[in-house]
């Protein structure tokens, strides 16, 4: 068997913190397993905490500095390595930018605008630079290369289950010059074939349905209980209340009975990108 690789504590500060938390685990003489027990959270997500790959929710890091009697220190830092492994998102949306790169099953509800996995380059610069018109050139540019980044979830060997819910505005009404907006359209089509995806359109005509206060994400996981995550202006919410989370998910499975079928919705999609590329979209 190779020898074991500790983790470098000196690349980060998720990384101080995770080989920390595996050399008090290792002291108390506790196994990943009986650190995990009653903490609901599976051995892998520990695990990845170790590495410094993964934030570290309060709840466990309270069952930690239980477990090992640490004082809360565990509790104490896990926001200052939370906040350092920001990487040019919202504060508010780090932990869910972190997190859906562990997803198993991601789904979405964008009433107003493309989610951030599904945009191109020009789309989300214009997302930026009109929610937040006051940053720098540099600020806004940097939270584009942290947007468009997190695409490269579509890249892994396993990438998680998509689905996505769009309402049929998005698709009409034109955030970008209209050859460019063909663009993001054919980047949602191509994302969601090239991951197995599935995207419904809500049309327009759908004056009630559920959900209609703004966006939803629901994210499952293989090691840790699913959450929920709802965003206004410059806030974001991230929900792990079992309840709750339920309520989201009811209110998603009626919404996406509400929307158009796949196969009509891609075609939807099709249909508004060519028409924006010759020029004929009705604005």
């Amino acid at each position: 068997m190779p020898p074991r690789k500790d983790p470098d504590a000196s690349v980060s500060v998720p990384s101080f913190y995770g080989a920390e938390l595996r050399y008090k685990r290792e002291e108390a003489g506790l196994t990943l397993e009986q650190l995990a027990d009653g903490s609901f959270r599976g051995v892998p997500f520990l695990s990845q905490i170790e590495r410094g790959e993964r934030r570290m929710p309060v709840d466990l890091a309270r069952h930690v500095d239980e477990r090992l009697g640490t004082d809360g220190f565990f509790q104490r830092r896990c926001e200052d390595a939370r906040k350092a492994k920001q990487s040019g998102h919202a504060e508010y949306f780090a932990d869910v930018a972190e997190m859906e790169r562990f997803a198993e099953t991601i789904e979405d509800w964008a009433p107003m605008l493309v989610p951030g996995l599904l945009q191109t380059e020009a789309y989300a610069r214009k997302v930026v630079i009109t929610s937040s018109p006051w940053l720098r050139a540099d600020a806004v540019e940097k939270q584009v290369s942290a947007r468009v980044a997190r695409a490269a979830l579509w890249e892994v060997e396993n990438p998680p289950s998509f689905w996505v819910v769009l309402h049929e505005s998005l698709i009409r009404r034109p955030l970008l010059p209209q050859e460019e907006m063909a663009v993001q359209l054919s980047h949602i089509m191509a994302v969601i074939g090239h991951v197995r995806g599935i995207v419904q359109i809500l049309p327009e005509t759908a004056s009630a349905h559920p959900l209609m206060m703004g966006m939803v994400r629901l994210m499952s996981f293989p090691d840790a209980p699913p959450v929920a995550y709802t965003e206004g202006n410059h806030s974001g919410q991230l929900i792990d209340f079992p309840a709750l989370v339920r309520d989201y998910r009811r209110s998603y499975d009626l919404l996406r009975a509400a929307a158009l079928p796949p196969e009509v919705s891609l075609a939807m999609i099709e249909s508004a990108a060519e028409d924006f590329r010759n020029g004929e979209q009705r604005l």
